[in-house]
């Protein structure tokens, strides 16, 4: 292991939102909230803050999965950091279905290049994300910003970036509870029938039209027929609130594997047609991240992963100043 020379960095890293109804564990987007992390190099061991969601919960050791990422992704660029401090900012809740495990891991790997000083190689991080979240859709979003369809070729995660129609509104009920993607995935069925699994491929070959070009099909597109229902047990509120919004010509769907519902909406779709969020929820009216995860040098402020365009990168701060 070569010893990694660079001084602190920061990264930046946005939360998530995957399946979008029929594009189960393949399709995802990336949203303009977002965890911060800075990591200064120096001495053994780690110490780490949290503020935020998880502060107080999550474990302050090497077992700390933003840690463990960044120790992999020094391992897999053959450097080494024996000692760190971790500063987290948090700002996606914990386990909504906004993709805050993805977060960690992506910004984890993200900080060893800058630690490293190795510019980023944002295939390498899906690739090595996908190892250890263990399937590739919310960290495909998180690494590269915008939408993306993700796969495996093997135990090998892949990715794509398609540019989504400028402009489209996303807004997110988050509910106060919490559901494990565990949980969650235990209520599927093994096996499903023949023709839900054809309608939900039409579906989902539909949907990527809609976000990248034909916004007035996302109602249609956002229909699924293979894991919104079967959770409802885990997450009735959530499963009423979609009927409820979808009732109402909103295309609604269940973020990932919930509890928040998401809702997706072309330029002409403003904020004011959306209802309240129910009690006890908070409704946050979003943008699509078009950059992915950043990295900066911490004392310089130097960027050390471009991304984007500068009109996106512009984008993304009014938004960050509008939250």
């Amino acid at each position: 292991m070569t010893p990694a020379t660079g001084g602190p960095v920061r990264v930046r890293v946005p939360a998530t939102s995957a399946n979008l109804g029929p594009g189960f564990d393949a399709l995802g987007l990336a949203l303009t909230r977002y965890d911060e992390l800075t990591v200064t190099p120096g001495g053994s061991g780690v110490t780490v803050e949290v503020t935020g969601p998880g502060e107080g919960e999550v474990a302050m050791d090497e077992t700390h999965l933003v840690v463990r990422s960044i120790r992999a992704g020094l391992e897999s660029l053959g450097a080494s950091v024996p000692g760190f401090t971790l500063r987290c900012e948090n700002r996606i809740p914990h386990g909504r279905g906004l993709g805050s495990s993805s977060a960690a891991i992506v910004g984890g790997i993200a900080a060893a290049y800058g630690l490293a000083g190795v510019p980023l190689d944002r295939e390498h991080v899906v690739e090595l994300a996908n190892e250890i979240e263990g399937h590739p859709d919310n960290v495909a979003a998180s690494a590269l910003g915008g939408f993306t369809i993700a796969w495996t070729e093997g135990e090998t995660g892949r990715a794509i970036r398609l540019e989504p129609v400028a402009e489209m509104s996303v807004d997110a009920y988050v509910p106060a509870t919490r559901v494990l993607t565990k949980e969650a995935r235990g209520l599927l069925p093994g096996a499903v029938p023949h023709g839900d699994a054809a309608a939900n491929a039409g579906r989902a070959a539909l949907l990527v039209a809609a976000l990248t070009s034909r916004p007035e099909l996302l109602m249609t597109a956002t229909e699924d027929w293979l894991h919104q229902e079967y959770r409802e047990p885990a997450m009735p509120e959530s499963l009423a609130l979609v009927h409820k919004l979808r009732g109402s010509g909103l295309a609604a769907v269940v973020s990932g594997a919930g509890p928040t519902v998401l809702v997706l909406g072309g330029p002409s779709d403003g904020p004011d047609l959306l209802p309240e969020a129910p009690d006890g929820w908070h409704r946050y009216q979003l943008g699509i991240d078009p950059l992915g995860v950043q990295v900066w040098s911490a004392d310089a402020e130097q960027l050390l992963a471009e991304g984007g365009n500068e009109r996106s990168r512009t984008r993304v701060e009014h938004l960050e100043a509008a939250d």
